[in-house]
């Protein structure tokens, strides 16, 4: 029996889980983490997220991070292990605009993916138009990161009950 593999979401950690750009008075629930001597603000709703789209996703961190995601998030998050990593090429060149896509192309393939990130740019959606395989972005605000909406619009398109299911971007 073929078993098809589940399609990648490749999710952004500054500005998705570690959050920034609040006012003080303002903060959104979570709490400080020092990572290496760098004080994060990590979503409290992030771990929940992640563990609901682990069920019909194949998570994996798309970050400058890269290995030092699995070094804290997992344990913050109550995830249940590492999650695979992307490492970039930081002189991505010509060919790709945005310093992220070519270890995304690599690692997904031909598989559908969707990739949640707050800085997305032109050529980032350019390439998601292009691409053989369904594709979506999903923006978030720093101050904000992932939230319920962003969850449900993940699952729906996943399961094919979005309006977007079958878009590009």
């Amino acid at each position: 029996m073929h078993l098809q593999r589940k399609p990648v979401l490749f999710l952004d950690i500054d500005g998705v889980i570690s959050l920034w750009g609040f006012p003080p008075d303002e903060r959104p629930e979570g709490a400080f983490h020092n990572v290496d001597g760098v004080v994060h603000f990590l979503s409290a709703a992030a771990g929940e997220h992640l563990r609901a789209l682990g069920e019909r996703y194949e998570l994996v961190w798309c970050s400058g991070w890269e290995e030092k995601g699995n070094e804290y998030l997992p344990r913050a998050l109550g995830l249940p292990g590492p999650l695979p990593f992307l490492s970039f090429d930081r002189n991505p060149g010509r060919g790709h605009a945005h310093w992220k896509l070519a270890a995304i192309e690599a690692y997904a393939g031909n598989r559908p993916l969707a990739w949640v990130d707050d800085a997305h740019d032109n050529a980032c959606h350019a390439w998601a138009r292009t691409r053989q395989a369904p594709t979506l972005l999903v923006a978030t605000e720093p101050s904000a990161g992932m939230t319920a909406a962003h969850v449900e619009r993940l699952v729906r398109w996943v399961t094919g009950r979005a309006p977007d299911a079958a878009t590009k971007v």
